[in-house]
């Protein structure tokens, strides 16, 4: 048997990113099999790793250090898996140390010597295309699921409660073809829905659910049950995206533009950019989907990679509800207050109308909390923290409520503005919880319910209530929503970044397609300009509108994902030094530097502070990507390899493709 094991040592250095060969001992030669995990020496000490391959012999000239033990026999790392996180390392400039500690979840030692459990009842033969053929092209992608063809579409789902059950249709197409099947959604309460739906559609045991919230020997069992191919169908979120699906014949990303996709871990890999790559690494089908549509998405559609995948726009009429803007021009004309109103009279009518039914009423407030932003009532100058120099704000309502600090937690006990000596206090933004009391005195026999961050409500009852929410915190009603009310749509609006847009039409988007279709009485109104683009992408109903046309945007102002993009942050000297060491392509352009502050999250840096760290911005073409992701792993490797781990350039993080470009 081949004495070589070629192995991943748990070492995230850039100038260490490469497999080490080691001594198999007779002893171990049986329990070393590629993708267990092993513990070697490794300068002088002992670390984990991975073996990837057995080989005859070794290019190494002098002698090979022996494995030191196998911790598990288990091949616990597939080779398409493997093969995945190299790639990813390489395009996001990491290591793959770094990636498979994303990919490869903890041992748990009780759970490996569990008994391996059958597979469930094959899933029917019988497919129907179900609500799939309300899309151009939705039998013909199921065909080609089933067929095991490499099908990719980027899917804007029909408004309403179906997409669960069409994504439950497709993974059934996949398995019924004989491959497997991966769906990653942005949070649990979305994995409950589709673990809901693949129940019906396969029935038990042909499928599990992973996420964070299932306790560590749990979620190790169920990911163990798939490497084993004991399942053939996983749904996640965020950490499924490297889920070691055996024959994998389709992968599924729900609602791309949400930024809980985002991994907040180096070497900061996005799900749907992962999932695209895998897709095409082994010639998988792919479904890209949501209510609304990302640039990402659209430039996957102008590339030719994949094709639209959505409803004609008389069935998109009858299912969407209607929506109407406080502001426009015929509201404007009989009341001329509605302008400035938090909450126009046509909202309140439409939510009135919504109780008087029977309905339950959303209101999407883009801010949590009671009053997280203040201001000075006389001069409007941000009021701020004698303490820290943070944002105050109000944690609690009523009117002798002291404001804090939202970022020390001092209360500010006597304030007083530092600009004109005034005393008096104003609301900036208001908070979900701050709108949920102001709406219960406006309806005083409805009850009101609140879902966000202290709380977040998977479903209501369909019955009249008022929910109060903020964006990505709407619970379902049953029956939908009579109306959604959509408040301060110039907060998210006039967010300063790239994306503002974008994510203001996704969370719009999310929120009316709880509603009841127009036929059945369901309504939406949104609190912002008329004549915005991203308004009236909504008011029509047109995603695909609205993307097309901000790609085009991105395209003509060279921004992602019309070319790649590396944002470096550190302080001054340590992003001089690591440009200074990158052999950038000859397309690169740079941008900056900009001051950043490191401080506790609120509207802005307080008045006077002195940055401790600058980001730099680097854009190249989208051919130039990969070169640039070599380069820039190549200066910290060079750093690195010089022994200046702790010099300036060490603190300067690299990100590619950053998801924030403020």
């Amino acid at each position: 048997m081949n004495p070589v094991a070629r192995v991943a040592v748990d070492v995230p250095l850039a100038h260490l990113d490469r497999p080490f060969d080691y001594l198999v001992p007779e002893r171990l030669a049986a329990q070393a099999v590629p993708g267990c995990r092993v513990r070697v020496r490794f300068n002088g000490l002992l670390v984990n790793g991975f073996v990837l391959a057995r080989a005859a012999a070794s290019e190494f000239a002098g002698g090979l250090q022996p494995l030191t033990r196998v911790v598990s026999a288990e091949p616990v790392l597939s080779a398409e898996v493997a093969g995945l996180a190299r790639a990813v390392a390489d395009r996001y400039a990491g290591t793959l140390a770094d990636v498979l500690r994303l990919a490869v979840p903890p041992r748990r030692a009780a759970v490996e010597r569990e008994p391996l459990v059958p597979p469930g009842v094959p899933p029917s033969d019988r497919l129907s295309a179900g609500t799939w053929q309300r899309y151009v092209g939705g039998p013909a992608f199921l065909a080609g699921v089933t067929q095991g063809r490499s099908v990719r579409a980027v899917w804007t789902a029909v408004p309403g409660d179906t997409w669960c059950v069409e994504i439950a249709a497709t993974v059934a197409a996949c398995l019924a073809g004989g491959r497997g099947a991966l769906v990653v959604v942005p949070d649990a309460r979305d994995v409950a829905r589709v673990d809901a739906a693949l129940g019906a559609a396969l029935g038990p045991g042909r499928h599990v659910a992973l996420t964070a919230d299932l306790g560590p020997a749990k979620r190790y069992r169920r990911w163990l049950a798939v490497r084993r191919g004991v399942v053939s169908a996983v749904v996640g979120t965020r950490a499924s995206m490297f889920a070691p699906v055996g024959n994998l014949g389709l992968v599924v990303v729900w609602d791309d533009g949400d930024d809980l996709h985002a991994e907040p871990q180096a070497p900061y890999p996005h799900v749907r950019d992962v999932l695209v790559l895998r897709a095409h690494r082994i010639g998988a089908g792919a479904l890209v989907g949501g209510f609304a549509r990302t640039a990402e998405g659209e430039a996957l559609l102008a590339s030719g990679w994949a094709k639209a995948l959505a409803a004609p726009r008389d069935v998109v009429r009858s299912a969407a509800p209607r929506v109407a803007v406080a502001t426009d021009d015929a509201v404007l004309q009989s009341d001329p207050a509605a302008r400035a109103a938090r909450l126009p009279s046509p909202a309140i009518q439409t939510a009135r109308q919504a109780l008087a039914a029977d309905a339950p009423v959303l209101v999407q407030v883009p801010r949590r909390g009671y009053v997280p932003v203040l201001a000075c009532a006389d001069c409007r100058a941000s009021a701020r923290c004698v303490t820290c120099a943070g944002p105050l704000g109000l944690a609690a309502g009523g009117p002798d409520a002291v404001p804090g600090c939202r970022w020390c937690g001092q209360q500010a006990t006597g304030w007083r503005c530092v600009h004109c000596d005034s005393d008096r206090l104003r609301a900036v933004v208001v908070g979900v919880r701050r709108t949920a009391e102001e709406i219960g005195r406006a309806f005083p026999d409805v009850p009101v319910v609140t879902s966000g961050r202290d709380g977040v409500l998977a479903a209501v009852p369909g019955q009249s209530a008022l929910v109060v929410c903020t964006p990505g915190a709407e619970p379902v009603a049953a029956g939908g929503y009579g109306a959604v009310l959509l408040l301060d749509g110039w907060a998210l609006l006039a967010r300063p970044d790239l994306r503002a847009a974008e994510e203001a039409l996704r969370c719009w988007f999310a929120a009316a397609a709880l509603a009841r279709s127009g036929t059945a009485g369901g309504r939406v109104v949104i609190m912002a300009t008329a004549g915005v683009p991203a308004v009236e992408a909504l008011v029509r109903w047109d995603p695909g509108w609205a993307a097309g046309r901000e790609l085009r945007d991105r395209a003509e102002l060279r921004f992602p994902p019309a070319v790649r993009m590396a944002s470096l942050t550190g302080t001054p000297a340590g992003v001089a030094e690591l440009l200074a060491g990158a052999e950038l392509p000859a397309s690169a352009e740079l941008l900056g530097p900009v001051a950043v502050v490191t401080s506790p999250p609120g509207p802005g840096p307080p008045p006077g502070a002195e940055p401790v760290a600058e980001r730099m911005l680097v854009r190249v073409s989208r051919a130039d990507g990969p070169a640039l992701a070599a380069a820039l792993k190549a200066a910290s490797a060079a750093h690195a390899a010089r022994g200046s781990a702790f010099s300036a350039a060490a603190r300067a993080g690299v990100r590619l493709d950053p998801i924030e470009v403020g």
